[in-house]
């Protein structure tokens, strides 16, 4: 990738998995693909530090994004893992009211499932709670059978393979500094090994975390089209010996997400996260004095906790548009008919259930272009 200037069709910035999910929806249309990332590894930010859950779609505004990828995604990446034989398990999910104050929360999470098109969900009494998950106290509950998890890191390598098969290249350690719109398309300076001077018709940016930094520095898109980013930094804890629970468990979601919840590895083993931490600077330092906040959210659903079962795991960092106490905001898949500047479609706020989407997402991007 150094040396002298090359001319590619399309770029995607980004080797995440909706980079990845981009670069083979693209590779298969017959374009000549290029992913760039700046890490020496696919996946390194926000794809591999997450629950690693297939979500139902069951939260999310009727007729938003979100709400509309995750169901296809969704529906989408169960027909992916199965054909290429990636890991994965319907495990089913557990959303729990653990007071009566909190049913109400159920009703509505019902009826916004249904709006979008999510018509599998089934009441628990707290009877019913118990019978699929005798570790869990709480007075009602609904059941989502078409959450599971998935091997992430499995899954984008199976995007990878996927676009090296139809011609594309993943190039690692490859920083774009630069980017000119110009009549032909794009010019991209990137910082390898020496100075890379990249030449595209198509641009794609899957930046993730970094993504409006890299929109703000293209000239040619106004700056009212780029969002302020957010970090909003999430905590997880495995719990230590046997797992309790056979399927991940939900309390009912609070202002700054889905609250810390249990999910489950392919082995079986349990996790507790995330929590919300608004920071200012890209890093994953684990907190420990966090621990007491997730003993107190933990055992209002599993009131038998132990705490030192409490091991540290992992932090993760959500790519946000929305900042504290705004309401959360939408995906943004961005292209000309917003910004003006052909060839250009930016990715901003690819959070949850971007995982799950990612399929979706893909095919919205090559739609777009």
């Amino acid at each position: 990738m150094t040396g002298s200037a090359q001319s590619v069709q399309t770029v995607v910035v980004g080797a995440g998995v909706v980079g990845l999910a981009v670069a083979r929806s693209l590779a298969l249309s017959g374009r000549e693909v290029i992913v760039l990332e700046r890490a020496n590894a696919i996946g390194m930010e926000t794809s591999s530090r997450n629950s690693e859950v297939i979500h139902a779609g069951i939260y999310y505004p009727a007729g938003s994004l979100k709400a509309r990828l995750c169901v296809a995604g969704k529906q989408a990446l169960y027909r992916y893992c199965t054909e290429k034989e990636i890991a994965h398990q319907r495990t089913g999910k557990l959303i729990v009211a653990v007071d009566s104050a909190e049913v109400s929360t159920l009703e509505r999470y019902y009826a916004q499932a249904a709006h979008n098109g999510v018509d599998d969900l089934r009441w628990l009494s707290a009877k019913d709670v118990l019978t699929f998950e005798p570790a869990v106290t709480a007075v009602r509950g609904l059941l989502s059978p078409s959450t599971g998890i998935i091997d992430s890191h499995e899954f984008m390598l199976s995007l990878q393979a996927d676009v090296e098969a139809h011609g594309g290249l993943v190039a690692l350690n490859t920083a774009v500094v630069r980017i000119a719109a110009k009549s032909h398309g794009f010019d991209l300076q990137c910082d390898s090994d020496g100075e890379t001077r990249l030449r595209c018709q198509e641009l794609v940016n899957a930046a993730g975390l970094h993504a409006p930094a890299l929109a703000g520095g293209i000239d040619s898109v106004p700056a009212a089209f780029v969002p302020h980013a957010y970090l909003s930094k999430g905590h997880y804890f495995t719990l230590s010996g046997r797992s309790p629970f056979s399927r991940l468990v939900y309390p009912v979601a609070n202002d700054q997400g889905l609250g810390v919840h249990v999910t489950l590895d392919l082995a079986g083993a349990a996790r507790f996260g995330p929590d919300t931490e608004w920071v200012d600077t890209i890093n994953y330092d684990f907190d420990e004095s966090r621990r007491d906040g997730f003993v107190a959210a933990i055992r209002r659903y599993y009131p038998d906790l132990d705490p030192e079962r409490l091991q540290p795991a992992y932090t993760g960092l959500r790519p946000k548009v929305a900042g504290p106490g705004e309401p959360p905001a939408d995906f943004i898949v961005q292209g000309a008919a917003e910004h003006g500047v052909a060839g250009l479609v930016n990715l901003f706020g690819i959070e949850s259930p971007g995982l799950t989407a990612s399929l979706a997402i893909a095919d919205l991007v090559r739609e777009s272009l």
